[in-house]
This record gives structure tokens, C-alpha cells and sequence, in this order.
């Protein structure tokens, strides 16, 4: 029996769901996969999945280069070790962080708050998400290390290279 045998279709799913989303966290998972609670996807995670991701030194939700393979879809992110500086070269990121990632303040520009983002957004867009979307967006960006968050009387965010040095892929999702 292999490990591709080993694997029901449901943890498959949820297992490329980790590769895409990497690196991620429980409340990001849970969202995705419809459960209640963190410690639900820790049990998922823990129980059919073990095998197939790690924690990195954040505490952050990783695949294995192996779970990659089995599952046969792209990281969400390429590069981005203390090689290049932490820096991803390649994201693959849904519609609205593509967005907001295109608006917020390159590195070498004052930081801006989400209100300052989300307005760009609507101006260079003609959308209107909700402030908590891009938010979230903002704040998956900053996890995947091409958004560094400064802390002044709000929490402010700014590129952490410039645009040209990050390839963003849009995902389906």
C-alpha cells in the first residue's frame, strides 16, 4: 500500500489546501474547510495528516516537499528561506490579495494603514470589499513575507521588496 493509498480523497483535498495556502494557520484552514474550530483542524491535521506538514519557527503551517508531490499542486509560495532574505520571489494568492498587494506601499515608502489600503483598492478597482477582507488579505500577504506590518498608532503595512521582485499568480480560489 502506498501513501497515495493511505489518504482518503477528503485529506487529499484538505492536504493540497495546505500546499496552496502555505504558509498558513489554523483560522485560515478552518475557514477554508468549514469546521468549527482550530482544535478541529489540529485533530484533522494530527490525525490524517501528520505525515504531511510541520510547524516552521512562527508556529506557521507548512507541507512537506513530499505532501507537495502526492498532491501535485504548486506551493503558495516559492523562495521566501534566509537565502534571499525571506523574501518569496513567487506568490499565488487569490483575486483580492493580488489587489491589495499591487496598492500597498512599496518598501522603501511610508507604511499604510488597512482603511489607507482598502481605499486604494476601491480607487484603483472599482470594488469594495469589507475593511475586514483586506485585512485578511494584508495579513496573509505579511505570512507569506511579501507584506511587513509597522507598528505605529495602528498597525501600518508596506511591501517588503519591490513589486517587480515578487511574482503574483492569481489562484482560482
Amino acid at each position: 500500500m502506498t501513501d497515495d493509498d493511505a489518504l482518503s480523497e477528503q485529506a487529499k483535498e484538505r492536504l493540497a489546501d495546505v500546499v496552496r495556502l502555505q504558509p498558513t494557520k489554523n483560522k485560515e484552514l478552518q475557514e477554508q474547510w468549514g469546521l468549527d474550530s482550530g482544535s478541529e483542524v489540529h485533530q484533522f491535521l494530527e490525525g490524517e495528516l501528520k505525515d504531511y506538514y510541520y510547524r516552521d519557527d512562527n508556529s506557521l503551517i507548512r507541507a512537506t516537499a513530499e505532501a507537495a508531490e502526492l498532491v501535485d499542486v504548486e506551493p503558495g509560495v516559492e523562495g521566501g528561506d534566509d537565502e534571499d532574505g525571506g523574501v518569496p520571489s513567487v506568490i499565488r494568492v487569490p483575486q483580492l490579495e493580488a489587489q491589495v498587494f499591487e496598492v500597498v506601499a512599496g518598501p522603501d515608502e511610508r507604511s499604510e494603514s488597512v482603511v489607507s489600503v482598502l481605499n486604494k483598492v476601491r480607487e484603483a478597482f472599482d470594488v469594495d470589499p469589507p475593511v475586514e477582507d483586506v485585512r485578511q488579505a494584508l495579513q496573509s500577504l505579511r505570512r507569506k513575507g511579501a507584506v511587513e506590518v509597522i507598528y505605529r498608532t495602528v498597525p501600518t503595512f508596506r511591501l517588503t521588496a519591490p513589486r517587480e521582485e515578487i511574482d503574483v499568480e492569481v489562484s482560482e480560489s
